[in-house]
């Protein structure tokens, strides 16, 4: 197949990666621990652990893992909590017991956490104490055997002790729960004995169970290996090698680490060159997060679109000294045009777009880190990658036709855990992992996401594209976030559907209306607009469309 990206690439930047050079998550954590010991690696709340800190305290969590519950290599470990110190701790602890982290969303229902437990066969969670009366309602019906519980202020000393105190007693944030059998994370830390067994581990062992799908039906855990992991950190490596110092770096980690998109682009490629992960416990308090980012000279954030408009629109983001801002990287949904133009004229930096799967663990295709502006792509496919646009016959389309975007590299899956048939749905006998996303690709090489195939609206047979209708609506001065939909109409089949949450408090659904007839062609057009104070979110911020369609 033709490959015109390779014409885009800096002149520098190999085609290929080396897998090779490092047979694991876990070699590549002893090299950046070893190279970097007296750097700080994590920091959250004004605490910072240096990498050396981090080596010892998952060493001394892997001691306990394999000598106090008996791990043996390929066995699971749920870990169950927002971005805190213990979070990095945890799971390279669990890596280097030869053990394979299960990431699990803090915010399940009981529901959700006992499927989760169950169908990856955890042995042991480790959980943040606000949640623990979740793992409370169905420890006895799953087949996890220790529970490990952690409070937000463990890792942070003396100010950590007066945080504890304030959650439990003053402000009461903590849920009772009754775990006769839990444990404090902490504890296991110091009371760790014995020796650390270093397990043989290759491209081929699995790492991480990442859960997707949930808000489709069942969710699926995306088995990534070590070789996926090690393959994306050297792909996004490469890409970013001139734009980023070793050693020098500090990035802002609001995304949860739990979620694919954090957890290799900051935990770990972060990580591989020595920076700083400033972590953000709790990115939906607005105001202060703004406060955090004041009081750090940060070189690069990551984020999803909805992250970046809500920072855009909080008092003092725009007084932010962003003197020392490199790298803005947006993923995880569509970056809409209005947010990426105004973050450039507010922080001078562009808003470059990314694109990737939980399957892809993550990353597919990136924009040159020295992008000049924002120009609607997801950027070009990255070292090792090939990226393809097919019909619904498997052909591959030519350039400028819209069709599924397929992938195939050393980052896509292994497949779904336990899961044959559903891994047979996305995956083809040749390699090609099928994305859902309708793309098409320009004759450089560049990738446009169209939209979600299951998103995508038909009206009178002709295809609507939310991303399309939600990108113009943004673009009206008054309008805060908007998200379509497609609804049923006996005359059309589907109408467009605009959910809007307004900038503006004036604004009038005949403002609205006016602005998408500028600027939509007919069909296009939303025929019913509605006002709504917040729109459906995942934990990342991404619309969840599929809420609005049953509402």
């Amino acid at each position: 197949m033709e490959k015109p990206w390779y014409n885009q690439y800096p002149a520098e930047t190999p085609h290929q990666i080396d897998m090779s050079s490092c047979a694991s998550v876990v070699e590549l954590f002893t090299q950046a621990t070893s190279e970097y010991a007296n750097l700080p690696a994590f920091e959250n709340f004004g605490t910072q652990i240096t990498f050396q800190e981090l080596n010892d305290l998952s060493a001394s969590f892997a001691r306990y893992l394999q000598n106090t519950i008996g791990l043996k290599k390929g066995e699971r470990v749920a870990v169950m909590m927002p971005n805190l110190l213990q979070y990095p701790i945890a799971i390279f602890g669990i890596l280097r017991a030869g053990g394979v982290v299960v990431n699990t969303n803090p915010m399940y229902t009981p529901r959700e956490l006992k499927h989760q437990l169950t169908d990856s066969g955890a042995r042991a969670i480790v959980v943040l104490d606000k949640f623990a009366n979740v793992v409370e309602q169905v420890i006895d019906d799953v087949p996890c055997e220790h529970v490990l519980t952690t409070r937000v202020g463990d890792m942070l000393g003396l100010k950590g002790t007066l945080i504890n105190f304030v959650l439990k007693y003053v402000r009461k944030d903590i849920p009772a729960y009754e775990l006769p059998m839990a444990k404090p994370f902490k504890s296991t830390l110091q009371e760790s004995s014995g020796q650390l067994e270093t397990p043989d581990l290759n491209h081929d062992d699995l790492a991480f169970l990442q859960y997707t799908g949930g808000t489709t039906g069942v969710a699926k855990g995306a088995m990534l290996t070590h070789g996926n992991l090690v393959a994306n950190m050297l792909q996004s490596g490469l890409w970013i090698n001139d734009v980023l110092e070793p050693g020098k770096e500090v990035v802002i980690t609001a995304l949860p680490l739990y979620h694919i998109f954090a957890l290799t682009a900051n935990c770990l490629v972060f990580m591989r060159i020595g920076a700083c992960n400033y972590l953000i416990t709790d990115p939906r308090d607005m105001k202060n997060f703004v406060k955090e980012l004041s009081t750090h000279r940060f070189t690069a954030i990551t984020g999803v679109n909805t992250l970046f408009n809500g920072l855009l629109n909080t008092e003092g983001f725009d007084q932010i000294d962003f003197s020392s801002l490199k790298v803005t990287l947006g993923g995880g949904m569509a970056v809409q045009r209005a947010v990426a133009e105004r973050w450039k004229q507010v922080t001078g930096v562009t808003l470059a777009e990314a694109y990737g799967l939980t399957e892809t663990s993550p990353a597919v295709c990136i924009n040159p880190p020295d992008l000049e502006e924002y120009n609607g792509s997801i950027g070009l496919p990255i070292p090792s990658t090939e990226v393809c646009v097919q019909d619904g016959d498997g052909k591959q389309l030519p350039t400028g036709e819209v069709g599924e975007l397929c992938v195939r590299g050393p980052q896509v899956m292994r497949g779904y855990w336990q899961r044959p048939e559903e891994t047979a749905k996305v995956m083809t006998s040749d390699g090609w992992l099928k994305t859902g996303d309708m793309a098409k690709m320009d004759e450089n090489g560049y990738f446009y996401i169209v939209d979600r195939k299951k998103d995508m609206i038909l009206v009178s047979g002709f295809n609507v594209y939310p991303n399309e209708i939600e990108d113009v609506a943004v673009g009206h001065e008054g309008v805060l976030e908007a998200a379509a939909i497609g609804q049923p109409d006996e005359r059309c089949g589907e109408v467009v559907r605009l959910f809007i949450v307004k900038k503006d408090p004036n604004l009038t659904k005949e403002d609205v209306a006016a602005w998408c007839k500028e600027n939509l062609t007919g069909y296009k057009r939303p025929k019913i607009i509605e006002f709504r104070d917040e729109l459906p979110k995942t934990n990342v911020g991404k619309i969840l469309r599929r809420e609005l369609r049953d509402s």
